[in-house]
């Protein structure tokens, strides 16, 4: 059985955009091929659960993955951090090989 969990932090984002949004069941990630490294994260709203989606939930809040991104994400952490002016989610993934120098892509 695949392992991801979500910080407090993360959790509380994705509650709020929920919220202010006014519906949705929570956030769905996938990976698609992308960039110098090989493949990059896709964040989107999961609107209703497909029947192939493997949901997580922890502190009141659910991540909904795509089967597909289940072997790269597995044991990975979703957190939402803030970096001076920048505020993002960001993947804690222990499969990532490599990443490029921007952050934006990794290879497994």
């Amino acid at each position: 059985m695949a392992q991801f969990s979500i910080t407090p932090a993360a959790a509380k984002q994705i509650r709020q955009v929920l919220d202010e949004r006014g519906h949705g069941l929570g956030l769905r990630v996938t990976v698609k091929p992308s960039g110098c490294s090989g493949y990059s994260y896709v964040l989107d709203f999961a609107d209703q659960e497909a029947s192939n989606d493997v949901a997580f939930e922890e502190h009141g809040a659910k991540v909904f993955l795509a089967p597909e991104a289940l072997n790269m994400l597995d044991g990975s952490e979703v957190d939402y951090v803030s970096e001076g002016l920048n505020r993002f989610f960001r993947f804690n993934n222990p499969n990532v090989k490599d990443q490029c120098g921007c952050g934006e892509s990794f290879s497994v």
